[in-house]
């Protein structure tokens, strides 16, 4: 009313108004979506914010390490450094969960099969397929197994083809002794069923040890797969398997760090030329001289452990990968303190749901060999410095002991099965 009664009483003013107002209502949705965005750019940025650990809220001494007392009540903490420039992706997270598996988390070994067969044992704790032995061995030796299945978080199926392979067995005959065992567990007990398999585990490192599953298609798809090979381009699935680190023990000579002056060999890489980037590689670099890139590997007859004593002279050591994505040469990397460099593709770096491996390692594509060279000298004295402090700091994941010590391999390796079986648990 009172519009319309200013209007009518001054017609010349409500025309000029009326003019206006036609002009101003076409710009209208174009302010209001000006508005709208101006709008929506700061609540991103309120919520990036929001999304920010505060400095107050997190348990870091002055130096910089996380406060194990403020992180947890357990009794028997052990000291491990984490800081905050770490090779954890989460410290914190870390701590507080790893805390929490070792309270409870549970394994049951299926008791069938002779030990003196195939099952239960393992064939050996030497060698560069050692890991699947040594996981047989802690798994019986640690407090995480039950004799109560009732209480189990996972099941293991306790066959080793690496003691298959030890025996002579023939991969044909390797897939039906794997069948006949795991259809044998599934008829005789519940636990199978209740989930197909998902809350089963099987460790394998030799790679013809994966392949002796494949005639159970259930349990490739289903269950958990604890493997040395983990290429994620021929059937792992990185979130449901679990990648095992490929170590050689005993190691020929002690762990190598805090050395970084004796390191004046840019890259080095010694080996069998048995894939595509291994035969570029040694094509490439083989007569170059700053990286010391054989085309065979070292022959021992020119000296005691001339290819173990080269990883302490050297900034970064190559791995290529082999027949496999894997390579026991990036632990030996990580033991004598030599900055692995891992030109491998769709490899599945083990323990990376834990582990920053860009804190400690130089992670390339297959491609890149060409520009090796160029990318290693890219690479700075302090940026060179910070990777080796992390490398030594990294070196305790990757051991294996028996019995297990905490945050060793086996610990690691139990770690990331405690992440898979929330997903899955009965």
């Amino acid at each position: 009313m009172a519009t319309r009664s200013i209007f009518s009483s001054n017609p010349a003013m409500a025309q000029r108004r009326i003019a206006a107002l036609k002009q101003f209502l076409p710009s209208l949705p174009h302010s209001l979506l000006g508005l709208a965005c101006v709008a929506l750019v700061c609540l991103t940025y309120i919520s990036l914010r929001s999304l920010s650990p505060s400095n107050a809220s997190t348990p870091y001494h002055s130096s910089g390490s996380l406060s194990f007392s403020q992180a947890s009540n357990s009794q028997d903490v052990e000291d491990i450094k984490m800081t905050t420039s770490s090779i954890y992706h989460y410290p914190e997270v870390f701590l507080k969960n790893y805390e929490a598996m070792k309270k409870d988390f549970k394994v049951y070994i299926y008791p069938d099969g002779d030990p003196k067969t195939y099952y239960q044992t393992p064939r050996k704790l030497t060698g560069k397929y050692c890991s699947e032995g040594y996981f047989f061995q802690n798994i019986r030796e640690s407090h995480f197994r039950t004799n109560d299945p009732d209480q189990a978080d996972l099941f293991f199926v306790p066959i080793s083809p690496h003691k298959m392979r030890g025996m002579g067995t023939s991969y044909e005959n390797m897939t039906i002794i794997v069948r006949d065992y795991v259809l044998g567990l599934i008829q005789k007990y519940p636990y199978w069923n209740r989930t197909l398999g998902s809350d089963h585990f099987f460790v394998a490192c030799q790679d013809v040890g994966v392949r002796a599953f494949e005639g159970l298609e259930m349990m490739v798809k289903n269950s958990i797969r604890v493997v040395c090979s983990p290429s994620y381009n021929v059937g792992y699935v990185p979130h449901k398997d679990v990648a095992l680190p490929q170590i050689l023990q005993p190691f020929a000579l002690p762990a190598g760090g805090n050395d970084i002056e004796n390191r004046t060999i840019l890259g080095f890489w010694a080996g069998h030329r048995n894939s595509k980037i291994r035969v570029i590689l040694a094509r490439v670099w083989e007569n170059d001289t700053e990286l010391a890139i054989s085309n065979n590997r070292i022959n021992r007859a020119t000296g005691p452990l001339v290819y173990q004593k080269r990883f302490y002279n050297t900034k970064f050591c190559i791995c290529p990968g082999g027949s496999q994505v894997n390579s026991a040469r990036i632990m030996d990397s990580i033991h004598y303190g030599c900055i692995p460099v891992i030109l491998s593709d769709y490899y599945d770096l083990p323990f990376s749901d834990i582990l920053d491996w860009s804190k400690f390692s130089l992670i390339l594509k297959e491609r890149d060999v060409y520009q090796l060279k160029d990318i290693l000298k890219s690479v700075s004295h302090e940026q060179f410095v910070a990777l080796h402090n992390n490398l030594v700091e990294v070196q305790k994941h990757f051991e294996w002991h028996s019995p297990p010590i905490p945050y060793d391999t086996f610990h690691m390796t139990m770690y990331e099965l405690w992440l898979r079986h929330h997903v899955i648990r009965y």
